[in-house]
Formats: structure tokens, sequence, C-alpha cells
């Protein structure tokens, strides 16, 4: 009994050890939305404040409207909440009940495929006011394809979430972030908002939810703002959240909602065939 007792007790230690790992922040990650920062301190809280799941939050920040790539700028403590590759079951709605909770609206960039096969659930996401986007039709790398097929695949997964949706689709991110100038052009054409990312969360490690948060977050104090990529299909996702909006919003973090902003065209531009492209 007591050898039991002294292999349970080492086995937490090491497991608290675990939950309390960081690691080196990634300096990859390309940034579009971080302007100059301005002259103003974070006031940070005790790393042992507990979560604040209940009562009235403070956490929902502006709407932001853009039209473009260049619209999309963030002030000092801002940031958008983006998810990439569902809807799933059991994941999405969590991730959605969530935000609901908290009174916040996310991004969520969805895979063409997932779209079709859960309909009802991607409907959802965009009655609940959150920003819709595509993420290509099955998730593939665009720039190990050929031009019209990596098209193609956009074009297809942008149809498959619109019709799942029920709404347009007007945001898109590459997977992998693996893209090209030339990729990058064409989906602009289309009236398709590139969302890049400026802090990774890296959900998809087979890691702790505790180190999840603490890695968005250590990155996110050393920027200050910015678009924070994370993924609804993921277990872990949907545990650290309410820890993660909790931090935030003990911290002065507001968070985001985009919406797409239309242009409107001159009355006297006349359309040539070769810059129709097929919505």
């Amino acid at each position: 009994m007591y050898r039991f007792f002294i292999l349970s007790c080492m086995a937490l230690t090491a497991t608290l050890s675990a939950c309390t790992t960081t690691k080196a922040p990634d300096t990859s990650i390309k940034t579009s939305s971080v302007i100059a920062p301005e002259e103003r301190k974070l006031a940070y809280v005790g790393d042992n404040a507990p979560p604040r799941m209940t009562g009235w939050h403070h956490l929902a920040g502006r709407m932001l409207e853009v039209s473009s790539l260049a619209d999309l700028k963030l002030q000092d403590r801002e940031v958008i909440l983006s998810f990439d590759d569902g809807p799933i079951p059991g994941r999405t709605d969590k991730v959605l009940a969530i935000l609901d909770q908290f009174g916040v609206k996310g991004a969520f960039m969805m895979v063409g495929e997932m779209a079709e096969m859960h309909p009802a659930l991607a409907r959802k996401v965009a009655e609940d006011g959150n920003t819709i986007g595509s993420h290509t039709y099955d998730h593939a790398n665009l720039s190990a394809l050929d031009f019209d097929a990596a098209m193609a695949e956009v074009i297809k997964g942008e149809l498959a979430v619109t019709k799942a949706t029920g709404t347009d689709v007007s945001f898109f991110r590459f997977p992998y972030l693996s893209e090209n100038h030339r990729l990058r052009a064409a989906i602009a054409m289309r009236d398709l908002v590139v969302m890049d990312v400026d802090i990774d969360s890296k959900d998809y490690f087979a890691t702790t939810p505790a180190s999840v948060t603490q890695r968005t977050m250590d990155l996110l104090r050393k920027r200050g703002r910015g678009i924070i990529l994370m993924h609804d299909i993921h277990k872990r996702t949907a545990t650290m959240l309410p820890t993660l909006l909790s931090d935030l919003e003990a911290e002065g973090y507001k968070v985001v909602t985009l919406k797409f902003k239309k242009t409107q065209a001159p009355n006297n531009l006349v359309a040539s065939a070769d810059f129709v492209t097929t919505r």
C-alpha cells in the first residue's frame, strides 16, 4: 500500500510539471494585422486567478468591417478568434456555446467537405452571428497543386460552405498557411479576404489544454494584438477555451467581430470577360 502511494505521488508530480512546461514562441507566423503599438502598458493579473465563467462579461469588442486585407488592422489589445477545419459535432457546438457564454464571436474557416457532412451545424455557426470563411474543399496543400487544380479546390470549398451555411463566404485561409503570390491574387479577385495568422495556438499538437492556453497567452503578450489560430475539431480546444477567454478578459483584451463590406463598383464600369470569375 505504501509503495502504491509513493508511485501515485510521483505520477501526479510528473503530470503537474508537464502542464506548466512552456515552449519557445513560434516566430515564423506571418503577421498582417499588427499596426504600430500604442504607448500603453498591459495590466496583468496573477497566474493563479481563477477562470471567470459566470456573470457579466466585458470581452466583446468592436465590429470591424473589411473589404480587403488592407482594412484588417487591429488596435492595441484587440484579438480575432479564428477556428479552422470544422464543423464537427461534439466539438464545434461546444465552442459555439462557450463563445456565446462570453458574448463574443469567432471567424470559422470551414472545410467544404466538413460543411457538406454537417450542414445543420454549419448553418448554426452562421446563424449565431459568427464570421464565415472557407478553407478549401478537403484541406489540400494548394502550393503542391498546379494553379488550375488549386483554384478548383478553392472554388469547390467556397461553394460547399456557401450552400451549407446559407450565407456568402467572404473570407479564406490557406491550409497549412501554404500559399504563393499568384494564388493569393486570384483568391482576392473573387472578393475573398485572405485571413493570415499572427498567433498560432498549436492546439493540433498532442498536448494539454493548459499548455495550449499558456502558449497562446505568452505569444499574445509579446505582440499585444492579433489573429489567433485555433481548430474547432479538437477536444482540447473546447476544453481550454473558457480559460483562454477568461485570461483575455482579465488582461483587458477585446474580441473583434469581422464583417465583410462589399465595395461599390462605379456605375460606368464595363465588365470584361477576361476578369469575370465564377462564384
